[in-house]
């Protein structure tokens, strides 16, 4: 009898050991069964529940890392150990793929991001106007993110001059280290007005606070964002895998939904 009991232990054990898509897996299954995503900081509203349906569907955790692209390109010429890599500008993956450091048939345009005027309702600034509103007395600072490394900075930086605003915004911007933080200056309070991404404006937290514009995609260049998998890459096929996934219909429709516009390849 206690050498039954044993066996069934043993085999009970051995099936608790399994990861199941949506259990919690042990340390080294995790190692095993895990991808880390470098990604664009206007993701950040919409990425956790990608990477959760993909790790039930796929049985693979997704480790994110937000931050500015520019910053992530320049880790990753560095030898950052990420998989893939989820730039807000497509720029920086082509320059990746060039350099060696990106695979070249691992590349995909997955959305195109929009930019919107966003304030806190407390405020008083009436933002229907557009940028036109930053001529308000009320508008001491204007978050944007910072354009040295920021596509969402350059992206508001274009649409600063196409406004014909410089002398306006002159000596009232302040600069996020990437978009969110930008975001989370005009949130806090530290700036009045924010030229942000419509992703983030949509998340639950701006939503509920504050009231937005939607900047005309004609007034700057077009924020066209892809994805690469990198040649340092010791998961290559989990990570083409996350890829072919970011191209399903239903994500595509999820990206839809948090203010990104289908890619401009897709759209001609």
């Amino acid at each position: 009898m206690g050498g039954r009991r044993g066996s069934i232990v043993g085999v009970l054990a051995a099936l608790a050991s399994l990861w199941l898509p949506g259990a919690t897996p042990s340390a080294g299954q995790t190692r095993a069964t895990a991808i880390t995503v470098a990604a664009a900081s206007d993701l950040q509203t919409v990425l956790p529940e990608v990477a959760r349906r993909f790790q039930l569907d796929a049985g693979v955790v997704v480790k994110v890392s937000l931050g500015s692209s520019g910053n992530f390109f320049a880790q990753i010429q560095n030898g950052a150990p990420f998989d893939v890599f989820l730039s807000a500008d497509i720029d920086y993956p082509r320059r990746l793929v060039a350099s060696g450091h990106a695979d070249a048939n691992g590349m995909y345009e997955y959305a195109t991001g929009r930019l919107v005027l966003w304030t806190r309702h407390d405020t008083g600034i009436d933002v229907s106007s557009g940028l036109e509103a930053l001529r308000s007395a009320r508008v001491r600072r204007i978050a944007i993110a910072n354009p040295e490394h920021a596509p969402y900075g350059r992206a508001a930086r274009a649409a600063i001059r196409d406004a014909r605003m410089d002398d306006v915004v002159k000596g009232r911007l302040v600069l996020g280290e990437n978009i969110s933080q930008a975001a989370q200056f005009v949130e806090s309070g530290n700036a009045e007005v924010g030229i942000i991404a419509l992703s983030l404006a949509l998340g639950p937290a701006l939503r509920k606070s504050g009231t937005y514009f939607l900047i005309p995609s004609t007034a700057h260049p077009p924020i066209q964002q892809a994805a690469v998998v990198l040649s340092a890459t010791k998961n290559g096929e989990r990570a083409r895998q996350f890829l072919a996934y970011l191209k399903r219909t239903d994500i595509r429709q999820l990206l839809e939904r948090f203010g990104f516009t289908p890619p401009l390849a897709q759209a001609r």
